[in-house]
């Protein structure tokens, strides 16, 4: 009897790791195909010191497999990251204390294959509230309304924490003013920064302002599995989660992860930008995550020479939706020379007073009079 491809990833699912999980939890399956009986696949550790730690286990996996009907199994063992050297540019190191012994201090590696959590999603420990604010595509200014919502919600009173949970273009640390490395003090737990009233967690933070971070998915995952889990977010009433564009791995590990109290959708008015929103809305749908409402950013813009307002993105789109779709319509953002400029200079235009800064006063206070914040 041939075995199918199912059959083979429910042998694989059987086979625990000596450090907890299995193949297939820990998503360390690659390239795994079946035909005439020939079962090929290749094991891909995080590192040759794990590689050489999972040899027993390809053993079993190809024992198990012709035990079941196999006529032949393939089986490759390779790592994606080099053996250990120096400490690479994810690593975060505390200063020694004044006085104390000279030592290597701690250090935390970011980065790696998450581990299993089981049970579903968690609640974070001290933190009330963690809204997803996502948009389905890039470029509609979803991280600029992140940083100054956090700051509008931080000047009326709330305790907030914004983590940049876009590991491959973070820009939070830039918007929020900050340069200075967390620093970790038992090599386990990240200290976050604060800026503006907001405790604040990036890769941005973490890595060198030009430095690219190229990982596979499964270390995309361990990352944030780190951010969530091991910074030191205090007591917090919201935690805002900046994501990435799209609805790939950090979406679906974020709710897999951490019990969300729901998803904020930011979106411009054009038709192009609202069917990646409404992809987006199916995704939050499909993992069971409340969407609390969406946003119209670009909304309009009003020129600073003759007061004349445009809609150069159109205008409206987004809250027409919103009532399509019977969900809240949050509110609408202008476009505006000064909000780029505050982004660039570390400090978010709601620090301020003028519309704009109104604007998301309004939308501060609406999402607290709502509960939702």
């Amino acid at each position: 009897m041939s075995l199918t491809r199912d059959q083979v990833t429910e042998i694989l699912a059987t086979l625990a790791l000596p450090d907890g999980g299995t193949l297939i939890s820990r998503d360390l399956i690659r390239a795994l195909s079946v035909e005439a009986g020939v079962v090929r696949f290749v094991i891909e550790a995080g590192s040759p010191d794990e590689a050489r730690g999972l040899v027993a286990v390809q053993a079993r996996a190809e024992a198990a497999l012709k035990q079941a009907g196999a006529a032949s199994v393939q089986a490759v063992l390779t790592a994606h990251g080099p053996a250990a050297k120096a400490p690479p540019p994810e690593v975060i190191r505390s200063s020694a204390a004044p006085g104390a012994a000279a030592s290597a201090p701690p250090s935390l590696k970011i980065g790696g294959h998450p581990t299993p959590q089981p049970g579903g999603p968690e609640k974070l420990s001290g933190i009330d509230r963690i809204i997803a604010i996502g948009s389905g595509k890039g470029g509609v200014g979803k991280s600029t309304v992140s940083s100054n919502l956090a700051v509008a919600l931080a000047k009326q009173g709330r305790r907030v924490g914004l983590l940049d949970a876009d590991i491959y273009g973070p820009s939070q640390a830039r918007m929020m003013g900050l340069s200075e490395r967390p620093r970790s003090v038992d090599g386990k737990i990240i200290e976050p920064l604060k800026a503006h009233g907001v405790t604040v967690m990036s890769m941005g933070l973490l890595m060198k302002e030009r430095e690219a971070v190229v990982w596979r998915g499964p270390m995309l995952m361990g990352a944030l599995q780190q951010l969530l889990t091991q910074v030191q977010w205090g007591e917090l009433d919201v935690l805002l989660i900046d994501l990435p564009p799209g609805t790939g791995d950090v979406q679906l590990s974020l709710a897999q992860r951490a019990q969300l109290t729901g998803a904020i959708l930011v979106s411009t008015p054009q038709d192009v930008a609202l069917l990646d929103a409404l992809k987006a809305l199916d995704m939050f749908n499909k993992l069971k995550t409340p969407v609390l409402g969406l946003i119209e950013n670009m909304s309009s813009y009003h020129c600073p020479n003759c007061g004349h307002e445009a809609h150069i993105f159109g205008h409206g789109g987004v809250e027409a939706e919103a009532k399509a779709l019977d969900l809240p319509f949050l509110g609408a953002l202008p476009l505006a020379l000064e909000v780029r400029v505050a982004g660039d200079e570390g400090r978010p235009i709601a620090l301020g007073e003028g519309p704009v800064a109104a604007a998301y006063a309004r939308l501060a206070d609406r999402l607290i009079k709502g509960g939702i914040a």
